[in-house]
């Protein structure tokens, strides 16, 4: 993706805080969550789909809505990439959140949570990308999955964790 104008950089990030709020507002309630698990099992293997099956269903509601919302705009996009949408943040499932919890941790923009100090909720949401692609292996995930599920929060110079990262934002 080439680097974009402050004006469209500021209008990027607007819309990623309106779609990190509606995200907030969906996640008080797990029950309230309604991911789309048969269609996401399709795209994964069976060490992913056991990655996928632990992940709150509010987080997996939202790897939905980015796996699909990628798609929308490039229905060509590589298996593992698809894969890694719906994935990408389970590496929160290695702690459960309370309500309050996951609504305070979730307005705490993910640059400053990597400098606070790694501890309880805020550690996990901090350490979320790295904790999902060591999950990953270790379940039999196929490794290109696991390495952009680590870098979706800094891609780098990464095409496609730069699309997920994008995709993330808006969803």
């Amino acid at each position: 993706m080439k680097p974009l104008r402050l004006s469209d950089r500021i209008g990027c990030k607007v819309l990623g805080y309106a779609a990190k709020m509606r995200r907030l507002a969906r996640s008080v309630r797990a029950v309230d969550a309604h991911p789309d698990d048969a269609w996401a099992l399709t795209h994964l293997i069976p060490g992913e789909v056991r990655v996928y099956r632990g992940m709150d269903p509010r987080d997996r509601e939202h790897a939905c809505r980015v796996a699909l919302h990628l798609l929308r705009e490039h229905p060509a996009a590589d298996p593992e990439l698809v894969a890694a949408a719906l994935l990408h943040d389970c590496g929160k499932s290695v702690r459960p959140y309370r309500v309050a919890e996951r609504v305070l941790v979730g307005l705490v923009p993910t640059r400053l949570a990597r400098w606070l100090p790694p501890v309880g909720a805020l550690g996990v949401r901090a350490q979320h990308p790295e904790l999902g692609a060591t999950l990953l292996i270790h379940a039999g995930a196929r490794m290109r999955v696991a390495r952009l599920v680590a870098l979706h929060h800094q891609p780098g110079s990464e095409p496609d964790a730069a699309l997920l990262h994008h995709y993330d934002d808006q969803e």
